[in-house]
């Protein structure tokens, strides 16, 4: 299409040592991109997602590798081999990117939990035992765990839609844990601190002002917010 050939161009027009063009090339591509985002709530073809994979997939590899300031835009078109402009169209920043980045990690997460999914007795043990088992697989991956917190950290309102989807994702994970089919106003309140606690801990831990063993205790301790907002038998029998 005249439209990619062009954008293809202007990605290629950009050379390493030619800093100057390479911006222009880049402003160029973002300008482009602006007018046809393709927005997280579109239908994607099959096409489409299949690039939007290799997109992800380019860009947690380059987190895993060197971090947050590995992921470059210039980098990631390169890595899954599409044009400048297409990666703008489908992530307009960097951090619209490892934002969905962490969003697609936590989707991996969720189906490797439900295969396996914990063997507490009750709620806030399953919970336990779910959130320890994501951190440990974050931990095998510091570098990438970083890039995607820092993004968060960063993230401004522009990228609702994504940091949504992370706290969605995030929440599915914690109730898939509880096993609870109809969870209370009281509980679900308690699913979103321990989210936070979640979040906190891995930030705390990431920056070295927390040890694992800490950070278990602390997952362990709102956990048991869960059990604790449990409809009690008194109130039941009272019905």
């Amino acid at each position: 299409m005249p439209a990619e050939a062009h954008r293809d161009k202007a990605a290629e027009a950009a050379k390493p040592d030619e800093p100057d063009k390479a911006d222009k090339a880049d402003k160029a591509a973002k300008m482009e991109a602006g007018t046809t985002r393709t927005s997280p709530a579109s239908p994607l073809t099959e096409r489409q997602e299949a690039r939007r994979r290799r997109i992800l997939r380019a860009s947690a590899q380059l987190a895993g590798r060197g971090g947050f300031d590995a992921v470059q835009m210039r980098e990631v078109a390169e890595s899954s081999q599409v044009a400048l402009g297409t990666l703008y169209r489908y992530f307009p920043s960097k951090i619209h990117l490892l934002v969905a980045t962490m969003q697609d990690q936590l989707e991996h997460m969720r189906g490797t939990l439900r295969k396996r999914p914990p063997t507490g007795e009750t709620a806030a043990e399953r919970v336990t035992e779910t959130l320890m088992r994501a951190f440990r697989a974050l931990q095998r991956e510091p570098q990438l765990a970083d890039a995607m917190v820092r993004a968060l950290t960063f993230a401004d309102r522009s990228v609702s839609p994504e940091v949504d989807q992370v706290s969605r994702q995030t929440t599915a994970i914690i109730l898939d844990a509880t096993g609870l089919e109809n969870p209370t106003p009281d509980q679900l309140s308690a699913v979103r601190v321990i989210e936070h606690t979640w979040h906190s801990a891995l930030i705390t831990w990431l920056s070295g002002r927390a040890s694992i063993a800490q950070v278990k205790i602390d997952i362990e301790t709102v956990c048991r917010l869960i059990d604790l907002t449990a409809p009690s038998s008194a109130s039941k029998d009272s019905d």
